[in-house]
């Protein structure tokens, strides 16, 4: 067996931060038009619903593309494909701004979220090439926070430029600021170095959310056909948390900035959006998340995050700010432990094989139940108000809990 030899640190380093600089651009510019949704709803003449979609064709696209281009990287190389994704996904958020209509506004966003899905659902597999095994977890680590960190900051931007700027100088702000990040990436991003033959990393396809965390599995590869067999009964509740609960997630944010904007609290977008702040919360839960699995196991420490974020989002229909700010840092926690739990779960109970195809469907499962879950809570929000947006939220993860403790009985 070829052994790669490991890259000195200092070029570790340098593969770590340009691909948490691609992680920033790429993820500050899907989220962006999350706390200008009202500003989009008003200029367009939109209800909530229709103003989601702005978010849901972007991470629904994101979604369907992910694993064709993760196949596509296999050959046309890891490095060049998310090059290419983030310079392409900047120069659609140059231009986001031009669109003429509603119409062409979600074009663009889904050609964005394809654009995107080169970097989601390559980026780790270049990092299991670039760095090998033994640094991995920490490379990792540095792009699960480039990625947490350009969500949060496009989020932020756009809502302080929506002000002054409205939301076309909102979203060009973003965009170049992702622009300067990209140019750093593509212009520091090393060439790919030629995985080990027949290992895992030639066939790996994991994506790369928002944020969350991922372990080595503990499976062995002799367990052969039984155990993929079983793969799909064993995987079914974090499968399910990474649809429903993100869908929960994505709806309560999508709909935060018509609440916060709506009497009585009347904010401004600049004030509206400091609730992104809370992903601060959602950073740390999600590093704890794996001493929490640890102490609880799988079943109940998963249980346990989908139950705070269920207690946050109950928090949240109080109509006083401070608790409604509370309520978002306790569900924000409760929902990026759950993820990054989840994703955990499947690299570890997914045997070698097919780790990287169950990571693929995870991510897919995530970014599905984002653009589906975020639309439809839109609606909800729009026809019937955010009391009722809760209890469809709770519900689902509610569902998600279930499938937890189901499939907890079916291993």
């Amino acid at each position: 067996m070829v052994v790669l030899e490991a890259p000195p640190v200092r070029d570790t380093r340098r593969v770590s931060v340009a691909v948490a600089a691609a992680g920033v651009s790429s993820f500050a510019l899907l989220y962006a038009p999350q706390p200008v949704l009202p500003q989009l709803a008003a200029g367009f003449r939109l209800d909530p619903g229709s103003a989601s979609l702005t978010i849901g064709v972007a991470t629904g696209a994101l979604a369907v593309a992910v694993l064709p281009v993760a196949w596509l990287a296999g050959r046309v190389g890891r490095r060049r494909v998310i090059v290419w994704s983030v310079l392409a996904s900047v120069i659609i958020g140059l231009l986001l701004p031009l669109a003429p209509s509603f119409s062409v506004l979600l074009v663009m966003r889904a050609v964005q979220g394809v654009a995107v899905a080169g970097f989601a659902g390559v980026a780790a597999a270049y990092l299991a090439d670039a760095v090998g095994t033994a640094r991995l977890p920490a490379a990792v680590g540095a792009m699960i926070a480039g990625n947490s960190v350009g969500g949060m900051l496009g989020r932020l931007g756009a809502g302080f430029a929506a002000g002054p700027m409205g939301w076309h100088g909102a979203l060009l702000a973003v965009a170049v600021l992702s622009l300067l990040c990209a140019l750093f990436a593509a212009l520091t991003l090393p060439h790919d170095r030629a995985p080990e033959p027949g290992s895992e990393a030639l066939g790996r396809a994991a994506g790369a959310p928002e944020s969350g965390s991922q372990v080595p599995g503990r499976g062995s590869p002799g367990a052969g056909p039984v155990r993929r067999a079983r793969l799909g009964a064993g995987l079914v509740g974090p499968f399910t948390v990474g649809a429903l609960a993100t869908g929960a997630f994505v709806a309560l944010y999508n709909a935060a900035g018509f609440r916060l904007a709506a009497p009585p609290l009347s904010l401004a977008p600049a004030a509206a959006s400091l609730v992104f702040l809370s992903y601060a919360m959602g950073t740390a839960s999600s590093a704890a998340a794996g001493r929490l699995a640890a102490r609880l196991g799988w079943t109940k420490a998963l249980v346990t995050a989908l139950a705070v974020t269920v207690a946050g989002s109950v928090l949240t229909a109080h109509t006083s700010l401070p608790l409604i700010a509370t309520g978002f840092a306790v569900l924000t926690a409760g929902f990026f432990a759950a993820h990054a739990i989840a994703n955990a779960w499947v690299a570890a109970e997914a045997p070698p094989s097919a780790r990287g195809r169950a990571a693929g469907v995870y991510t897919l499962c995530y970014y599905l139940g984002s653009g589906l879950g975020g639309t439809v809570g839109g609606v909800v929000y729009g026809h019937a108000g955010w009391a009722w947006l809760i209890g469809l939220t709770s519900a689902w993860l509610t569902l998600a809990v279930l499938a937890v403790l189901m499939t907890r009985r079916s291993k």
